[in-house]
């Protein structure tokens, strides 16, 4: 996937505050210990006055210039040892007022030479996922927050097996899943009746990975299928560019969770749309959530035998059961 200029440059921004952040931390501690140590900021000059010399020197065709480099290093690192002196018996580390960076690669440059850093490629890949994760909530969804008791312990009839049983088998894979997603993660369906936590796990996921540094897009299957109409028919050019734009992230990302499907207009196009995402990224090695409430046969009535075929063999298939947790919470049965 190629970069998205606007995304890419808020990354860059990011980077910048940070860069300038550090760079006035810095310039606040050596404020501070030459304020305490002023024998500091004269070795600091002294210092500076040496790398001048020893450039001048290392240009110098004088015969003496080699014991003269020599002479000046020893110089040098006396005057090292006795700053760290100054700086251990003040409490402080070596270090202390050295360069502040978060990333040792390049330094918060963004750029190990001419190639972008895995620092910047982790902030693009945020602020991609903000951009195209507008399900997510501010307060966050949590594994910590999944409540297991809001299922019935109680058997099944026909399985023998409990609504909370079946949950907390789900509930264990999807945290896993989070835990060690990577692009050779498998693709999932979750299947099961409204309001029994699809959603909620789908944020769970979608979070935990982002927190990795992954690029997600999590979008409700009307919305991200829209985008495909619109790239394609909208008459208003810079509204088909930015839905073409997210349509590409939305083939491109690590992983794409497309919340809902069965809710949204069928039509000829968003069954092409719907097949297009799902075979693209499928081809393409990537991974894909979808949520539904809709059984196999629904999933082949409503959006044809090659959908079908796409989600029942190449998905995997998670159940969820239970009553509409939702439901219950508003009439107050929870």
């Amino acid at each position: 996937m190629g970069y998205n200029g606007a995304i890419l440059a808020r990354a860059r921004a990011r980077l910048a505050d940070r860069r300038r952040a550090n760079e006035e931390e810095q310039a606040g501690r050596l404020q501070r210990v030459y304020a305490r140590l002023p024998r500091v900021a004269e070795i600091d000059g002294e210092l500076r006055r040496q790398m001048a010399r020893l450039a001048a020197l290392a240009l110098s065709r004088s015969p003496s210039a080699a014991a003269d480099i020599e002479e000046l290093r020893g110089r040098n690192l006396a005057l090292q040892r006795e700053r760290a002196s100054l700086l251990a018996g003040a409490g402080l580390p070596e270090d202390y007022t050295d360069e502040i960076y978060h990333c040792p690669l390049c330094r918060d440059t963004g750029y190990v030479g001419a190639q972008p850093c895995e620092c910047l490629k982790r902030e693009y890949n945020a602020e991609l996922t903000r951009e195209l994760s507008g399900l997510l909530r501010d307060d966050g969804e949590r594994f910590e927050d999944f409540r297991l008791d809001c299922y019935s312990a109680q058997p099944d009839a026909a399985s023998g097996v409990s609504p909370r049983d079946v949950m907390g088998l789900t509930f264990s894979y999807c945290r896993d899943y989070a835990r060690k997603f990577s692009a050779a993660s498998p693709s999932l369906v979750f299947r099961g009746g409204p309001g029994l936590g699809k959603t909620f796990l789908s944020a769970c996921i979608a979070r935990e990975a982002a927190g990795r540094g992954f690029s997600v897009a999590y979008e409700s299957a009307p919305k991200a299928l829209a985008a495909f109409e619109l790239q394609r028919f909208s008459r208003d050019a810079a509204e088909a560019d930015a839905a073409a734009q997210r349509v590409r992230a939305y083939l491109g990302c690590d992983l794409m969770i497309l919340d809902d499907l069965g809710t949204e207009m069928t039509t000829s196009f968003s069954v092409s749309a719907l097949y297009q995402l799902v075979n693209t990224r499928l081809t393409d090695g990537r991974p894909t959530i979808i949520s539904t409430n809709l059984d196999g046969a629904e999933i082949e009535r409503r959006y044809g035998a090659q959908v079908a075929s796409r989600l029942a063999g190449e998905f995997e298939h998670l159940s969820f059961a239970g009553s509409d947790i939702r439901r219950m919470r508003k009439e107050g049965g929870l």
